[in-house]
């Protein structure tokens, strides 16, 4: 599993010219999902992902995590953020979980979320999504597996 983590002002998702959700101040997620992962897998990020400190205090140090700031979480599927480019000028998607299995997990982890958060937007898994967003430092966070002690 790789996470891209966008600590944002706002966010929305458009779908086929209509905003299908939209969230203030908090994180932006693309989620790309592996081959090999699982729900544990899926369990071990959010746990990270909701308990990371990336908001600053009144004191301007990153000490606020998300719910210290009663923010917001939008999570898109992004199956490229598995593209292997090291052969060639096309990337291949080889390591990416295939369709089925990805749209589970991906719906798993919209579930969870919900259930541990609460104040989850979502995109559509497999749609054509136009994501705009306003990253707030930018502060851009990016986990993957070694990060986790995999």
């Amino acid at each position: 599993m790789k996470v891209v983590i966008q600590r944002v002002k706002y966010a929305s998702v458009t779908i086929e010219g209509l905003v299908k959700s939209r969230i203030n101040r908090g994180f932006l997620l693309l989620i790309g999902i592996g081959k090999d992962d699982t729900k544990e897998t899926i369990d071990k990020y959010l746990d990270k992902i909701l308990k990371l400190r990336i908001f600053e205090d009144e004191e301007g140090k990153t000490n606020l995590s998300l719910s210290d700031i009663d923010g917001d979480i939008m999570a898109i599927s992004q199956f490229t953020l598995y593209a292997d480019c090291k052969k060639g000028n096309r990337p291949n998607f080889l390591n990416a979980a295939g369709p089925e299995e990805a749209k589970e997990l991906y719906e798993y982890f919209l579930k969870s979320c919900k259930e541990k958060y609460g104040r989850v937007e979502a995109g559509e898994f497999g749609a054509d999504m136009k994501v705009e967003l306003l990253n707030d430092g930018p502060f851009t966070v990016v986990l993957e597996k070694e990060m986790l002690g995999y």
